[in-house]
């Protein structure tokens, strides 16, 4: 009798918050007190091995709760998945996934529902790729380019992307995909920092951690602006003062302003020589970055963090609204989707500049820059990858940063699972930090009674 084929047997989900905030790590103009959190799923299985897979949608505190139902809602599509078939196609789940008509109405992919499906797309790309003992941007440039294709949802694309131009591209990028992945091993992918940036810190503290971030060979980094114009101004000039006239800064205005005061703004940081702009203003205006982008060259136009799917992206690329789309690894439906913008990008000749930071994503987002390296556009040049540094050592397999670039992972998998001490201690409300903060807190309370 044949044995029975492994199977996905259960999803656990796993609210997890990090209390952020209280260094202001991450702070921006529109999100003041961001208390970094993941909505955690892992895909578990009757392999002989105990084989799982990761994935997770990254949130910024309340409402993570919100976003661990979501992942819930998705547990019927997953259980009882055979692994092999799985894992040979794993687009077939996130046709599934997205075609839930009932689920698919709270969007359509968009929004809680869409990372959802992001988050277990994910965790099955993690799964496949640690069975196939390969990390997944080694899986992804390796893999058949007729196979990739399909794993893509062409539909709303073909206007602007067909499948046959598609299979071009990746026929063509893997001319050379040997010499590249050794170029990679060797050097890494360049990396650009925000951890001097965060728009609460002290100018005593930006200068500091802008100074060590050349010191640590990163050539480019990213300053948060949008709250006082004035602020702006001075904490660029302290910046540029730092690094010196050879660094390039980016900024940021985490979609502050209307269209005109974009406009605006960013021309008064003209002086320190912006190399982009990133969400000048809200990301679902594509004809408004296209009048920004007018207005402000030679200052690039970045954004795509918060671009809700595959569609916006043609979009944004089709009415030549911005100079850099920066794909986020949990935001769209997963590696199948951003495999999508990864296509359009490079048919469109527009250079991916990932958002990461976050909580893991770092971690993911380089497999995808760098299965775009190797394999699809064939270079870096005017690419980076973003970096933030913290919360990587929650991660089995972290990110390694040397000189400024990212090292290629070597572990299989998608580098997203989290460590077990740090899922037992800050899960909410229940984990340890968590049960001891609101013992403080109570403490505290009692004490202001008695006085």
């Amino acid at each position: 009798m044949p044995p029975t084929p492994a199977r996905v047997v259960a999803v656990g989900t796993h609210d997890i918050r990090f209390p952020t905030s209280r260094e202001l790590d991450g702070s921006d103009a529109m999100n003041p007190d961001p208390d970094y959190s993941a909505a955690y799923v892992v895909l578990r299985t009757d392999a002989p091995d105990g084989t799982e897979g990761h994935g997770f949608a990254f949130t910024i505190g309340r409402g993570n709760d919100v976003q661990v139902a979501a992942i819930d809602a998705l547990r019927g599509h997953v259980v009882g998945r055979s692994l092999d078939e799985l894992c040979a196609d794993p687009g077939s789940l996130s046709r599934d996934l997205v075609g839930d008509s009932q689920l698919r109405w709270l969007g359509p992919e968009k929004g809680v529902m869409h990372m959802a499906i992001g988050a277990v797309v994910n965790a099955a790309w993690d799964l496949a790729a640690r069975r196939a003992g390969r990390p997944l941007w080694q899986l992804l440039a390796e893999a058949d380019p007729e196979w990739l294709v399909d794993q893509v949802d062409f539909r709303y694309l073909t206007d602007a992307l067909t499948p046959g131009e598609a299979l071009e591209l990746l026929r063509r990028g893997r001319e050379g995909a040997g010499e590249r992945a050794a170029a990679l091993r060797a050097r890494g992918f360049p990396a650009y920092t925000t951890s001097p940036g965060w728009l609460g810190y002290s100018d005593e503290k930006l200068t500091r951690l802008a100074v060590e971030a050349v010191a640590g060979g990163f050539r480019h980094i990213k300053l948060k602006v949008g709250a006082d114009p004035a602020e702006d101004l001075r904490r660029l000039r302290a910046a540029r003062a730092a690094v010196g006239p050879h660094i390039r800064i980016s900024v940021d205005a985490n979609q502050r302003w209307d269209v005109d005061e974009a406009i605006v703004r960013t021309k008064a940081l003209g002086e320190f020589e912006p190399y982009w702009i990133e969400e000048p203003t809200s990301p679902d205006d594509i004809l408004g970055h296209a009048a920004v982008r007018r207005a402000v060259a030679p200052v690039k136009v970045a954004t795509g963090e918060h671009v809700h799917n595959r569609v916006v992206f043609k979009q944004l690329l089709q009415a030549g609204s911005i100079d850099i789309a920066q794909i986020d690894a949990a935001r769209v439906g997963g590696v199948n989707e951003n495999l999508a913008v990864l296509l359009l990008a490079a048919k469109f000749g527009v250079p991916v500049c990932p958002h990461a930071g976050g909580v893991g994503l770092c971690e993911l987002v380089q497999h995808l820059s760098m299965f775009d390296f190797v394999a699809l556009s064939g270079t870096t040049d005017d690419r980076v990858i973003e970096y933030v540094d913290h919360l990587h050592d929650h991660f089995t397999e972290p990110v390694v940063i040397r000189d400024g670039h990212y090292t290629a992972p070597t572990a299989p998998g998608f580098s997203a699972a989290m460590r077990p001490e740090s899922v037992a201690e800050f899960t909410y409300p229940g984990g340890a930090f968590w049960t001891a903060d609101l013992a403080r807190r109570n403490a505290g309370n009692r004490k202001e009674r008695a006085v």
